[in-house]
């Protein structure tokens, strides 16, 4: 099976599955060791409950960057292509679900004369 990436914010994840017993590796780690909110936990499980393959597939996923909830849904979304890539029939369930969309959603940047990318500086009358 080939590797497939999802991102996230400023996360990536490159997940790889096979068939197996629906064990759930991220970096190495069990996801209850690597996730601590049983939420993450959930956003990674999605696809895969929702096509009914959380018993059918291993998930081995490496991710960076980011923080807890962006890597989870750079997994989910890797997870999505590479289920996709197995079985085409579920696309329209995961379409539907939208769990092919990338969320693209990223901090904004910092403008010149700004404190933070939209907070301007405390005006002083006097």
């Amino acid at each position: 099976m080939n590797t497939i990436s999802g991102r996230r914010k400023e996360a990536t994840a490159v997940v790889r599955l096979k068939k197996g017993t629906g064990v759930v590796t991220v970096n190495k780690k069990s996801i209850d060791d690597y996730f601590g909110r049983d939420v993450a936990k959930m956003i990674v499980r999605q696809p895969l409950v929702l096509t009914k393959n959380a018993e059918a597939y291993d998930v081995d996923a490496k991710v960076q960057g980011g923080g807890s909830f962006g890597q989870a849904g750079a997994i989910r979304l890797a997870i999505s292509k590479a289920l996709l890539e197995e079985d085409p029939e579920l696309r329209a369930e995961l379409k539907k679900a939208g769990y092919l969309t990338r969320d693209s959603r990223v901090k904004e940047r910092k403008k010149v004369g700004l404190k933070k990318a939209r907070k301007s500086p405390q005006f002083s009358k006097r």
